[in-house]
């Protein structure tokens, strides 16, 4: 009966797992989650830089101009001189500016991502957050900074919750795919921003009712700014909130009871609910916190250098769908979420308004920038593929050690 009971005693010691073999596997699965974003972005420019060099452009000179118009040249400038009279300082705190609304909209994203749920709305649910932001904004004029900047905030973040809460109600009371919803809600974002900014509209500004463009955000709504002039669109003080997100979000899904049930059901939905998680209710949390995080992004665009929106704009503005990338790229991580919004930011900055146009045209510029953005998302979706190049070359050390023994 001892034997029966122990029947790892009859296997050979060969066939039992080692302690060695189970520090790789550990080892390759953490490298995996590292190996493909940067191969990913490496794989993503070396298109890119083919796509420059068929215009007759050279790859090299566009990506050094790239580089130094998102100011990442700044950084290797030492002493740092943080006036931003300097070019370089300008355009890196241009970048991060870019960079704090990246961070928001790609966390959008990240969350429900970890529940098992797309969110494709960010740019609704951004929408929706700028819009409540202008209007508070522009109202409670007799309010002090403070006060007034948090409601804003506030109110925004509440109002992109809801938004996304929407969708995940759809999904989790009538099985509605979160993809779909998401999409229409853009769609009525985007139109009822319109209407709200458009000529007679309830926001529509009241000094110039030709223009169809909201009312101005008074001076005390405006987030203060640390670093450079405000007059010419500083750095302000919404980079730290950025920051503070991405704390918030790791901490939430790595050491609440919350972040183990979100994580649990996006693993397996049916195994979270036979353990007596309500999966139904996640899906709810999980859209309604992404949909905070999108709509605090639209607060801090508008309280901190917009002030102001119009109806061109919310047709124009793609800034929410640009989370998608970033979260990919990230690998759905707090940490990784964050770098790849710098790079998107110096990306994004760097072509559209920090490129020398004797380096490379501005027009093709832009183009470029959303090739990038796609082709990262399609090397992400082949991860497979990315993984079996980087394996590829330990399979070929082998080859090669057996020919030249052979030789």
């Amino acid at each position: 009966m001892s034997e029966q009971a122990t029947p790892s005693a009859n296997v050979p010691p060969e066939q039992e797992p080692s302690t060695d073999f189970v520090v790789r596997l550990g080892v390759a699965q953490r490298a995996g989650g590292l190996v493909v974003p940067v191969l990913t972005a490496v794989l993503a420019f070396l298109a890119g830089g083919i796509v420059v060099a068929a215009t007759g452009h050279n790859p090299l000179t566009a990506y050094r101009g790239i580089w130094d118009g998102a100011g990442f040249n700044w950084i290797f400038h030492i002493p740092w001189n943080t006036n931003t009279v300097n070019l370089d300082a300008f355009n890196l705190s241009q970048t991060l500016l870019t960079t704090t609304t990246l961070i928001l909209v790609g966390l959008a994203v990240a969350f429900p991502f970890r529940c098992g749920l797309f969110n494709i709305g960010g740019q609704g649910q951004y929408l929706v957050g700028l819009i409540v932001a202008n209007w508070v904004g522009v109202s409670f004029a007799s309010w002090p900074t403070l006060p007034h900047v948090l409601l804003g905030i506030g109110a925004a973040a509440f109002a992109g919750a809801a938004w996304a809460g929407i969708a995940g109600f759809l999904k989790a009371t009538t099985g509605a795919h979160e993809v779909i919803s998401t999409i229409m809600l853009n769609w009525i974002a985007i139109w009822g921003g319109q209407y709200l900014f458009g000529q007679g509209g309830p926001l529509q500004n009241t000094y110039n009712t030709a223009a169809p463009e909201s009312g101005t955000v008074v001076q005390s709504a405006h987030i203060p700014v640390f670093w450079g002039n405000p007059v010419l669109q500083g750095l302000d003080y919404g980079i730290f909130v950025a920051i503070a997100a991405l704390v918030v979000f790791w901490l939430i899904l790595n050491r609440t009871t919350l972040g183990y049930e979100v994580r649990a059901v996006g693993f397996n939905p049916e195994a979270a609910a036979y353990g007596g998680i309500n999966v139904r209710r996640k899906y709810i949390q999980a859209m309604a916190i992404s949909g905070a995080f999108a709509g605090l992004a639209g607060a801090l665009d508008m309280l901190g250098y917009l002030f102001q929106f119009g109806v061109l704009d919310v047709q124009a503005s793609q800034i929410g769908f640009l989370g998608i990338a970033v979260a990919l790229l990230g690998r759905n991580t707090a940490v990784g979420t964050g770098i790849a919004a710098f790079l998107f930011g110096g990306l994004l900055y760097g072509t559209t308004r920090g490129l020398n146009p004797s380096v490379f045209d501005p027009s093709l510029a832009g183009n470029l920038t959303s090739m990038i953005q796609g082709l990262i998302v399609l090397f992400v979706g082949a991860d497979v593929f990315v993984l079996y190049i980087w394996n590829s070359r330990r399979k070929l050390r082998p080859r090669r050690r057996a020919e030249a023994a052979a030789a």
